[in-house]
Order: C-alpha cells, then sequence, then structure tokens
C-alpha cells in the first residue's frame, strides 16, 4: 500500500438551486471568503490558480490547480493538482430533490515531504484533518449561499 496516496469523497447535500452552487464553487477565488480553510487563492489566469489550504493540522498545502473540465450541462467542476499535493479532484452538481448534491470526489499523492515522513503513523489523522475540512466547507458554503 503507498501510505502517500489518498482517495476522498464528500457528499454535501444543499438546500439550494443547482445553478446557484454550481456558480459558488466555480467561483474558486471566492472560496477563502466561506471556506476557513483555503487560506489564500491567487488566480494566474482564467484556468490556473495557486492554493494554499490548512485544516486543524499545524502544515500548510500548496499546489497548482488547473482548469481540467468545465461543464455546467453536466454539472460538473474538475481540476488537476500539482505542488504538495498531485492528482485530481471533481465536483459533481445534481439535483436532490427541491436542493442540490454536490459531490467531490480527489485522489492525490502527497508530495509534501514532512508529511511523507508521517504517512504511516499520520494517515488516520490526516484523513480526519480532510473530513473536518470539508465539513467546514460545507457549512462555510450553506452559510455564504443563504447570505447572497
Amino acid at each position: 500500500m503507498d501510505w502517500n496516496h489518498y482517495r476522498f469523497r464528500s457528499l454535501w447535500p444543499l438546500p439550494v438551486p443547482l445553478t446557484t452552487v454550481y456558480e459558488a464553487l466555480r467561483e474558486v477565488e471566492e472560496y477563502p471568503r466561506w471556506w476557513p480553510q483555503v487560506r489564500a487563492v491567487e488566480r494566474l489566469d482564467d484556468s490556473v490558480a495557486v492554493l494554499t489550504i490548512r485544516s486543524f493540522l499545524p502544515y500548510d498545502l500548496t499546489f497548482t490547480a488547473r482548469e481540467a473540465r468545465r461543464d455546467p450541462e453536466a454539472g460538473v467542476l474538475e481540476i488537476s493538482m500539482t505542488g504538495d499535493i498531485e492528482g485530481w479532484a471533481r465536483w459533481t452538481i445534481t439535483a436532490d430533490g427541491a436542493g442540490t448534491l454536490a459531490r467531490y470526489d480527489q485522489v492525490v499523492d502527497v508530495h509534501k515531504p514532512l508529511l511523507r515522513r508521517l504517512a504511516l503513523l499520520g494517515r488516520p489523522f490526516f484523513r480526519l484533518n480532510h473530513r473536518l475540512m470539508m465539513s467546514s466547507g460545507r457549512r462555510g458554503l450553506l452559510g455564504h449561499l443563504q447570505a447572497v
């Protein structure tokens, strides 16, 4: 098993229209306004940004996100990532009753040296850290969308 390889899936049920959720998730430069763990987004051009994230454990991850797919009809936003983490992430936005289901899938390899050294013992904490970050992101997005 590669202890530095991760697969994540998060489901965010949101009582908000699909197009509203899609547009909010498309605007990555706005993430720091509603998602506390997204510390910085530096837009390099229309399809590339550098993000720095930090959840509850005391380490930052910085990576370059390149748009791989933007398909409003299918409700898909996908990026490739290079830097402290390398791989891909995808939002798939679908109708869910009167609201929306935002599904987040991510497959990454960790390249940050400290995290690689701590991979075996730290893995359960890294997974929990990710889960807490995603939970906070859902709450933040919901609050942001309800305030708009």
